[in-house]
């Protein structure tokens, strides 16, 4: 089991931090658990299933301002910041939650981004590290994390299909599962059942994860038949019905799978698809400029990352 640090969802700045709740990790899903060794598998049972929040209520939340002089000088709060554009074809949205009862639920940090304006890669390492170690690496302005893995032999190896510089590891899931691609036009998504894989296209990238939380059309992906009630963390890829990118991560860990998938069909990101990704202590997200992190509590061989054209 991973150890659960007790820590701010979001750092920012060099070294202050943004407090909105603290972190909470849920138990870790088999379908979501971020930790080497784990092969998640889908579910073939149905469970009861603890009914959405309706609606989800915004949890004020502190703005990013410098540290206080003292402790008579609160930080402003606002409940959901909207879109801010950060500089062209990116934008930041800050989203928290909260029960019917008034407490919290869940912290959302979202960056949409204009494919046209960025180059995007799959990433992969035999040694794991840390979201800041890829960055250094790869000079990305956003690391977000990948797919599942298992160990072979001691080493983290992508479950599914991973293609990074061009080069296929691995094989490809079947109709449960959904795909991130770059192809020369760019990124795109893919539910399997309705485009599979085909190994003799030339993808510069790929990652493969599952479940499709949003099947094309803004359909609910993952039904309540699938439920097991089981809530962690969560990372999520997804494409508006505008063709832009959307990277999200919940970092509370309140959300299953069946909650998020109905959250994001409902919710008013326009969502046109949208794949889950490793979650549990694996889930993070970095943004180099301005400085933002979202911390992920495992290293991480596999990422998908963003860089500037």
């Amino acid at each position: 089991m991973e150890s659960r640090p007790s820590a701010p969802a979001i750092m920012t700045g060099k070294p202050s931090f943004l407090h909105v709740v603290p972190i909470l990790l849920g138990g870790l899903l088999a379908t979501g658990c971020g930790r080497a060794g784990v092969v998640p598998q889908p579910s073939a049972t149905a469970a009861s299933v603890i009914p959405l929040p309706s609606p989800l209520t915004p949890l004020l939340a502190q703005t990013p301002l410098p540290e206080p002089t003292s402790a008579a000088s609160p930080t402003p709060i606002i409940p959901d910041t909207g879109w801010e554009r950060l500089r062209p074809g990116l934008e930041r949205r800050v989203i928290n939650l909260l029960r019917e009862t008034g407490e919290p639920f869940e912290h959302l940090f979202i960056l949409r981004l204009e494919p046209n304006r960025y180059l995007f890669g799959v990433g992969y390492h035999p040694q794991p590290q840390s979201l800041e170690a890829w960055q250094s690496e790869t000079n990305a302005l956003i690391v977000l994390n990948g797919g599942y893995f298992r160990l072979e032999a001691g080493i983290p190896v992508p479950n599914g299909l991973a293609i990074t510089n061009g080069e296929a590891m691995g094989s490809s899931y079947g109709d449960f599962a959904g795909m991130f691609a770059v192809t020369q036009l760019g990124p795109e998504l893919r539910w399997l059942a309705q485009e599979p894989y085909d190994p003799n296209e030339p993808l510069l990238a790929a990652l493969q994860s599952f479940p499709v939380l949003v099947k094309p059309g803004g359909q609910l992906g993952f039904p309540a038949g699938e439920e097991d009630n089981q809530a962690a963390r969560r990372s999520v890829v997804g494409m508006d019905r505008d063709g832009r990118l959307v990277l999200l991560v919940a970092s509370i860990g309140n959300f299953t799978l069946h909650k998020l998938s109905a959250y994001l069909v409902q919710s008013d990101l326009d969502l046109d698809i949208a794949i889950n990704l490793d979650g549990g202590p694996s889930s993070g997200m970095l943004l180099a400029e301005p400085f933002e992190v979202i911390p992920a509590y495992a290293p991480l061989p596999i990422v998908i990352t963003v860089i500037e054209r």
